[in-house]
């Protein structure tokens, strides 16, 4: 295989790569301070549509992990930019918290529930069944059907919560109509995201720590990728998959050096 291009670009994901539990990883502020001062592209993402980047530069602010809001890159976002390229200044009926409902709104879209363009889904700790039921009736009157991500559940202190793949499941059950999922595993993800950082897969690496989401969506990208174990996956669980990250490392402390 030919040798790959020296790594200019960074993009890791954020839950169990640069905090767990709310809690910062040792070293994840390592490296932002590293990447900030090197000058390097980078991007912190996450499949969570539910906070606008300035929500989360705050939070990450918090733990002392701070990352510009220009270097924040969720699924709202990127499902805003798809729908802009895909269907200028269209409009859509919108389940989702601020995160999303605000990067359609900058993106030209006008939400309504009267004939729009598309249903697009998201996170909400707030399903509601009127919300889905007309949902429900818009894509079988002809509304194209997005979600943000396919993530089946979200964690919380009480366990797992449902979240949009398993609400898009419902939908799709009553519609007979599948979803387009903007976010990872989707390479679309990480395209629009390099493309927003004037960044290049073959210079790029991505970090995670799941092997169906980061790893997979960094390779299908063309992009290097590194697993850290401080997250979902463990040693045992990389054999499971019929694809391997380029290195897997203890924690980002140990990608530090390599900025």
């Amino acid at each position: 295989m030919p040798e790959r291009k020296h790594i200019e670009s960074w993009l890791t994901d954020m839950d169990g790569v640069l905090m767990h539990e709310g809690v910062p990883v040792p070293g994840a502020d390592a490296f932002i301070r590293k990447l900030r001062d090197s000058g390097r592209p980078f991007l912190v993402l996450t499949n969570n549509s539910m906070h606008t980047a300035r929500d989360l530069h705050v939070r990450l602010k918090r733990i002392d992990l701070d990352v510009p809001v220009e270097n924040i890159w969720t699924s709202a976002l990127a499902t805003a930019k798809f729908l802009d390229t895909q269907h200028p200044g269209g409009t859509a009926y919108v389940i989702g918290e601020a995160g999303l409902t605000t990067a359609m709104h900058e993106a030209g879209y006008v939400l309504t529930d009267a004939d729009p363009d598309f249903v697009v889904l998201g996170e909400t700790r707030t399903y509601s069944f009127e919300a889905l039921t007309r949902a429900i009736r818009l894509i079988n009157n002809g509304a194209r059907f997005i979600a943000t991500n396919p993530d089946n559940t979200g964690p919380s202190p009480q366990g797992a919560l449902p979240a949009t793949g398993s609400v898009a499941a419902l939908i799709t059950k009553a519609t007979g109509k599948d979803p387009y999922f903007i976010g990872k595993p989707n390479p679309l993800m990480m395209r629009t995201g390099l493309n927003a950082i004037g960044a290049h897969s073959e210079s790029s690496a991505m970090i995670g720590d799941r092997m169906d989401t980061d790893v997979l969506a960094g390779l299908e990208a063309g992009m290097e990728t590194f697993l850290v174990l401080t997250g979902l996956t463990a040693v045992p669980d990389i054999d499971k998959y019929p694809f391997r990250p380029t290195e897997v490392v203890d924690s980002i402390a140990d990608l530090v050096d390599r900025v």
